[in-house]
């Protein structure tokens, strides 16, 4: 099901993949093929944000894309397995592709707090993964990917707010919200929640925690 805001539909196709539709242009946000029904071959813009399986997915890619597509992937991920053309975006980079502004932004678990593994050590370090902020256009667009809530974030603004919610290898539902005023966009779509045993989260009571009058909480 499709959620429109100012002229924009996405789409939630599980778990974080994201599908934005302008009505000129086709976009995927980390496309994994256990959420796509079938192959569509309908994208323009393919973003990808990090090499987890869920995120990087060639076979995902491969359903949406066509020979056309353009491919934006964090400059750390290793697309040779592609066996095509790839646009790269540094850390902390910018650049324009299809009339799509888009800026890089830091993502990661911090040490302090539980997302570690075994060894203590953040399921995502600094460096292995990027945001997204999207100017699409005139509305942007804030995709954290897997990410805690970071003081390199509080100042960034945008009108949509892809937030994770599900908490173990990302922040939790409570510190999503806490984001979320900090974005304070008009439409949040969480994702990366109930996929998998260890990221079920009670979504409902995050949209309570974070609806107003002025901001919609769609769960796709």
């Amino acid at each position: 099901m499709a959620t429109e805001h100012e002229g924009l539909d996405f789409e939630r196709l599980g778990h974080a993949s994201v599908r934005i539709a302008t009505g000129k242009q086709v976009l995927y946000i980390d496309p994994w093929s256990e959420t796509l029904d079938g192959v569509s071959h309908d994208a323009d813009v393919v973003f990808l944000t990090h090499d987890d399986f869920d995120h990087y997915d060639s076979e995902g890619i491969a359903a949406v894309a066509d020979s056309e597509t353009t491919i934006v992937a964090y400059e750390a991920i290793d697309t040779s397995d592609l066996d095509r053309e790839v646009t790269s975006l540094a850390y902390d980079g910018a650049l324009t592709v299809e009339g799509i502004d888009v800026r890089a932004t830091p993502a990661y678990n911090r040490s302090d707090v539980e997302h570690v593994d075994d060894d203590g050590e953040p399921f995502h370090a600094e460096g292995e993964v990027i945001g997204l902020l999207l100017d699409i256009d005139g509305t942007t667009v804030y995709f954290p990917s897997d990410t805690d809530f970071l003081e390199e974030h509080t100042d960034i603004a945008a009108e949509v707010f892809v937030p994770p919610i599900g908490g173990h290898f990302t922040m939790d539902r409570r510190r999503a919200a806490r984001f979320t005023d900090s974005v304070d966009p008009d439409l949040v779509l969480p994702v990366h929640y109930d996929t998998f045993e260890q990221v079920e989260t009670d979504a409902e009571a995050f949209a309570e925690d974070v609806e107003t009058d002025d901001r919609r909480v769609e769960l796709m």
